[in-house]
């Protein structure tokens, strides 16, 4: 699990945190959020959304296609794609495009975009989430007569572990 950072109040990166606990409420988050959109959170599909959040690192799809496989011997490269392709749609994951590698939402339900500081050495990755981020893309994308229909940064570093 990623961990949001709101940059007034920002977590130190890999702050220690109930990691059991946090996969519990986001697996809950997903439950709720499906159901107030009536939309159907399989068997399959929740067992491919916690593989996603069993790490703070970005799971690739084949990654999630061999933990899967354990348990559904059937499971295909397609089956894991389209679980990946709904959990994106209903915003309970992003997509790491740098890397081909997803990554559970710490903001599902919430119509953000996708910022993240990602650690070039250990792999940890942290959302943001910042309005005033929002605010100055829209308004560069806007100066330059842009219209964005997605907005994802990537930032790649070091995380303040890696770091020392």
């Amino acid at each position: 699990m990623a961990e949001t950072i709101e940059t007034d109040t920002a977590p130190k990166a890999h702050s220690s945190h109930n990691h059991r606990a946090c996969v519990a409420d986001a697996m809950a988050r997903a439950q709720e959020i499906c159901a107030e959109r009536g939309v159907k959170l399989t068997p399959l599909r929740e067992q491919v959304l916690q593989i996603v959040w069993r790490s703070h690192k970005p799971i690739g799809a084949y990654e999630v296609l061999d933990t899967l496989s354990a348990t559904h011997k059937s499971a295909r490269p397609p089956t894991v794609y389209r679980a990946l392709d709904f959990l994106m749609a209903e915003g309970l994951i992003h997509k790491i495009e740098s890397l081909n590698a997803y990554l559970g939402c710490t903001d599902a339900g919430a119509p953000h975009s996708g910022h993240f500081l990602i650690c070039r050495q250990c792999g940890g990755t942290e959302e943001i989430v910042d309005p005033k981020l929002e605010r100055a893309l829209d308004a560069a994308a806007a100066h330059a007569g842009f219209r964005a229909e997605r907005k994802t940064v990537e930032i790649t570093g070091l995380c303040a572990r890696c770091a020392r």
